[in-house]
């Protein structure tokens, strides 16, 4: 419902809001950072069932024999929404910032799904990069090689997965190829097909392609695969969830 213009009292009624607590950092006025993650948890399921408020729940705690277990549990994943679990020491400190050696936490995320798409449009990026076409615009077909006059869709945009010199010579390729510019953006000729990975594909109306992906990036450049053997839409929807 976050993407909702209008909340009307039935959504609000299937979808209500919670806040759901992770970590207690702070109780009290007592920094509890440095406690290990089991007693910092054990104080915020005190602290939560003392307020016993509706909307304020603690996050799940998953918990398995072996491995395999935790691996079978991980497989549900996609089907909750979310990228994998996040694995962290009993005995971990609550790091800030790029902190390792108060204590080990591991996002053990799912495999993400993956489609072979076209760049179709890029735009320069920003920072370091702001004199390359880092940011890239990549579509599907919409049907097989064997229909006459299809055309690619837009889905999804990227800009992260290249090494610095897939980069440049991508940023060379855009520039040769450019058909038309729109402000920063151009149009290119489909020449290039990159293997994107996202997290998570769902329906949407807002999109021309009637697709929208979760934390697409590039995870190789497909300089094998013609562009006439990118995916399809019908791929992409195959890959909806039931």
């Amino acid at each position: 419902r976050i993407g909702r213009k209008t909340l009307g009292p039935k959504l609000l009624r299937e979808l209500p809001v919670v806040l759901l607590a992770y970590d207690l950092l702070e109780e009290a006025g007592q920094d509890l950072r440095p406690l290990p993650q089991h007693e910092r948890r054990a104080r915020l399921d005190a602290l939560l069932a003392a307020v016993n408020h509706p909307v304020l729940r603690p996050s799940p705690v998953l918990t398995g024999d072996s491995w395999a277990d935790l691996a079978r549990q991980r497989e549900a994943s996609r089907s909750l929404g979310v990228e994998g679990f996040m694995l962290k020491r009993r005995d971990a400190q609550y790091g800030v910032g790029r902190t390792k050696d108060v204590g080990l936490w591991w996002k053990w995320k799912i495999d993400p799904l993956t489609v072979d798409a076209v760049l179709i449009y890029a735009q320069r990026g920003h920072g370091r990069r702001a004199s390359l076409y880092s940011d890239y615009t990549f579509a599907v077909w919409d049907g097989p090689p064997e229909q006459e006059g299809r055309q690619l869709v837009p889905f999804a945009k990227a800009y992260s997965g290249l090494t610095d010199a897939e980069m440049a010579k991508v940023d060379a390729i855009i520039r040769k190829t450019t058909i038309e510019s729109f402000g920063p953006v151009r149009s290119v000729r489909p020449t290039l097909v990159f293997e994107l990975g996202f997290e998570g594909i769902a329906r949407s109306p807002r999109h021309k392609s009637g697709i929208a992906t979760r934390f697409p990036r590039m995870l190789r450049w497909r300089q094998d695969k013609p562009v006439e053997e990118a995916d399809t839409l019908q791929t992409l929807q195959a890959l909806l969830p039931a």
